[in-house]
């Protein structure tokens, strides 16, 4: 299986959030690192992670408001773990074709 689309999103924001819990305003701009991406297209991504599982979250008052927190959960670790070890092995399989080496 190749790690692509929205997979690779997931498997960015699982990323960015499995640093520390985070906001999703913070998340987007960790995620615009790599990849470009609206916020208008995070917030469901972030959504549907919550939906199914592999995020839960917290509120946590900044100057006065509440700020939802993301944080990911030990199923969310294991997606997680999953789409990396996908990364590398396609990882390898296109340096082999895009690079000419055979790693």
């Amino acid at each position: 299986m190749f790690i692509t689309g929205s997979s690779l999103l997931d498997a960015i924001v699982l990323s960015v959030v499995s640093q520390g819990g985070t906001y999703g305003y913070k998340i987007t701009q960790d995620v615009r690192k790599v990849f470009d991406v609206s916020e208008s297209t995070l917030y469901p991504v972030l959504r549907r992670l919550l939906k199914d599982g592999y995020l839960e979250t917290y509120d946590q008052e900044f100057q006065g408001r509440n700020r939802r927190y993301y944080k990911i959960t030990s199923n969310g670790m294991i997606l997680l773990d999953s789409y990396r070890k996908e990364w590398l092995s396609n990882k390898k399989s296109i340096d082999e074709i895009l690079m000419g080496v055979s790693v």
